[in-house]
Formats: C-alpha cells, structure tokens, sequence
C-alpha cells in the first residue's frame, strides 16, 4: 500500500520537480515528522526516539498497570493516555526493571496493616523507593 501511494505521488509531479530535487545529505541528521490532525501536538508516547533497546526491558504488563493506574489518577481521555504511557516510557529510562518491581512491592506492602507492613517500613528499603519517586517526578516534567 506504501508503495503504491508513493508511485501515484510521483505520477502527479512534474518531471522537472523529480530532476530539481537535491540528494539527501547523508551526514545530515533525519528530518523529525510532525503529526498532522487529531494527534497534531500530542505528547510523543516515547521521550526520544533514540531510546536504547536495552532500556525497554519493563514487560507489557507493568506498563499497562502502570498506565491503568495513571489513568485513574489523572482522568480517563486519550491526551491523559498518551501522557501516562510517556510517563512510563521515561521511569523506564532511568530505573531498571527490577529496581522498580521492588519499589513497587515495598509501596505496595505499605498499604497493608498490622505487622507485615511494619517490615515495609524500614530505612532499608526508603532508598529504592526514593530512587522511584525522583524517576516518577522527572516523568512528570517531561510528560504533564
């Protein structure tokens, strides 16, 4: 389908304008698209498109709970969506996987009551929950 939408763009222009155009530079840095229409200004939904592979190792459904809770939070529009799904795409970028399951496991054992959340409750583990809550708030600068 691309192919034949690039082929009739081609047929409608003139042979002059084909013969006109300059050759890409090849040590010029790629041209960034914009989108147009109702995603037209929209938070990108990844915080550079040169992130590294080896970052995006947060499987899909810590993100998508991540993003469900988000969404709850903030309100439930697609402007929210895309924000949340921002939000953790650059957790994501500064905490590894496990750093984060464990500040989420100790956040999340804090709720409980009685003597099992008083383990939670250490100094021991205030730094990996810490470490989250400054990857949360550069998340929140970069993407609300």
């Amino acid at each position: 389908m691309t192919m034949r939408l690039l082929l009739a763009t081609l047929a409608l222009l003139p042979v002059t304008a084909l013969a006109q155009s300059p050759a890409p530079d090849p040590a010029a840095p790629p041209a960034v698209m914009r989108p147009a229409g109702p995603d037209a200004g929209a938070v990108p939904a990844v915080p550079s498109s040169t992130m590294d592979e080896t970052l995006n190792d947060y499987p899909t459904l810590a993100r998508a709970d991540y993003i469900f809770g988000c969404l709850a939070t903030n309100g439930q529009d697609r402007d929210t969506m895309r924000r949340c799904a921002c939000s953790i795409d650059v957790i994501a970028s500064i905490l590894p996987y496990e750093a984060y399951e464990r500040a989420e496991t100790v956040l999340s054992m804090r709720l409980a009551t009685g003597e099992r959340s008083s383990l939670f409750r250490i100094p021991a583990t205030e730094t990996g929950v810490a470490d989250l809550r400054r990857a949360q708030a550069e998340a929140e600068i970069v993407c609300f």
